[in-house]
């Protein structure tokens, strides 16, 4: 018997369970996707306004919680039986209720992909401390890698909470030591913070955000300064083959800037689970 099928007939009941948790906040987790960045926005042209003596121009209370659902299109309410985590989707043909307009096949993908990283933790760490916080981890970077995709920013609202949240974890060593912990967030931020540099001073352009390096140094805090070679590694690696293979196909200009937040987050989503996936690669073990 395969080692994942013994693994899941093994755990049936707790893997049932996270994935329907999984869909449930992975519904939510759209809600953030979408409504986080608007309201960074309204905040920056409420700041902004308050510098400059401009009257801000009033605008609806936007929050995760308030208003309810609705139809980016017709403005339309979204019923409790049409939010229902990927069947609604399938049920509504992708289409609104209202107005026939397509629903972005996002909002499945990324209620789906939530429950089925949730059951992977379930499986990897059981019963646990350690799978509450891979639960917290990997949700944070499914939205980190949807916003990084829409509008090419990392939030501080989900970046720097997440640096604290790794170094408190591993007081108890969760998944590092303390010690390996903090020099992971230090050296995590500095590795990019200097290429970030380096690569403004050679060419004049900024090659990436800054909130790649927060990324990273969070990355650094849950998983340890050992970890940081092959999450670089391996986000590097990527990014520059899809980047090659975009401009090559045309699909991508070479002066387009590519966001690499979803590239860190999926190699830190590998680490999580194949933390010696690169020792295992190069030694072909």
């Amino acid at each position: 018997m395969d080692p994942l099928e013994e693994l899941i007939r093994a755990q049936p009941g707790l893997s049932i369970s996270l994935a329907v948790l999984g869909l449930v906040v992975g519904s939510f987790l759209n809600v953030v996707i979408y409504r986080l960045p608007k309201i960074m926005e309204a905040q920056r042209q409420r700041d902004y306004s308050e510098c400059s003596g401009e009257v801000s121009k009033a605008s609806e209370k936007l929050s995760l919680a308030f208003p309810g659902s609705r139809c980016p299109h017709c403005n339309a309410g979204v019923k409790p039986t049409q939010n229902i985590p990927v069947l609604s989707y399938l049920l509504l043909r992708g289409k609104c209720a209202a107005c026939d307009m397509p629903i972005s096949v996002r909002y499945p993908v990324v209620e789906a992909l939530t429950a089925l990283i949730w059951v992977l933790c379930g499986l990897q760490f059981g019963v646990s401390y350690a799978l509450a916080a891979a639960m917290l981890l990997t949700a944070v970077l499914v939205v980190l890698t949807a916003i990084d995709l829409d509008h090419q920013v990392l939030p501080d609202s989900l970046t720097l909470p997440l640096v604290w949240v790794g170094l408190l974890l591993n007081i108890d060593n969760t998944f590092v030591s303390l010690e390996s912990a903090v020099l992971g967030a230090a050296f995590g931020y500095l590795c990019l913070w200097a290429v970030f540099w380096l690569f403004k001073i050679a060419t004049g352009k900024e090659g990436m955000g800054h909130g790649d390096f927060k990324l990273l140094a969070a990355l650094g805090a849950w998983f340890g300064l050992a970890a940081l070679p092959t999450i670089v590694l391996l986000s590097s690696a990527v990014g520059a083959f899809l980047g090659v293979a975009l401009i090559v196909t045309g699909k991508q200009d070479r002066e387009t800037p590519m966001p690499f937040g979803p590239f860190l987050a999926g190699a830190g989503l590998i680490h999580l689970f194949y933390p010696n996936v690169l020792l295992t690669w190069v030694t072909g073990a």
